[in-house]
């Protein structure tokens, strides 16, 4: 996943409104604009993801005007923290599965990214199948997804919200049109006997 110069990115804005305090303790809005911290995938200019906000502890610091997306972007929380974001939009499988490199593509989301990808790519079942060490909420917000676990698999519609334990899996669009999916992605412990998680 990059930004290039040839594939704009066409990934829809998405407002953030960021509150806090003045110097008076009073509640104030610290900014309101679209968030800046978006990735595409290399190649496909309307797929890709916005970062709106990051923490880096547990409970969270909520002191400060800094944005704490301006890093680059990970596949996995901070360790400890959370992040929010939107993946707009994933296309139907047909229309990019075959164009994509997984390993290229997750790698160019960090460390935790590369680091997530199925060990056994051979034996996945689908070809993004990864894990991270985190517990994730899935919220659909427009067209459907199918998410694929080593064993079975669920479609989610519009509405669906999917709670992912730090469980291998992929997502795949069978339908002819973009899904919208928003994530919450928590900081979690390792599973036992898990390698690599």
């Amino acid at each position: 996943m990059a930004n290039t110069a040839a594939a704009k990115p066409r990934i829809r804005k998405i407002r953030r409104v960021v509150t806090g305090h003045d110097r008076d303790g009073r509640s104030v809005i610290l900014s309101d604009g679209p968030s800046p911290h978006v990735m595409t995938i290399r190649g496909i200019p309307s797929f890709g993801l916005t970062d709106l906000w990051k923490t880096f502890a547990t409970p969270a610091d909520n002191v400060g005007p800094r944005d704490p997306c301006s890093a680059p972007i990970e596949l996995a929380p901070p360790a400890n923290g959370t992040v929010v974001r939107v993946v707009d939009e994933f296309p139907p499988d047909r229309a990019w599965l075959k164009k994509l490199d997984p390993a290229t593509a997750f790698g160019a989301l960090g460390a935790s990214g590369a680091a997530a990808l199925a060990r056994d790519a051979t034996a996945a079942r689908h070809p993004m199948m990864h894990r991270t060490r985190s517990i994730d909420y899935a919220i659909v917000l427009a067209g459907e997804i199918w998410a694929i676990l080593d064993a079975g698999e669920t479609k989610l519609r519009a509405g669906d919200v999917l709670i992912q334990r730090g469980t291998n899996h992929s997502w795949a669009n069978r339908s002819t049109r973009a899904c919208r999916v928003a994530f919450v992605l928590t900081d979690a412990r390792p599973i036992p006997g898990l390698a690599g998680h």
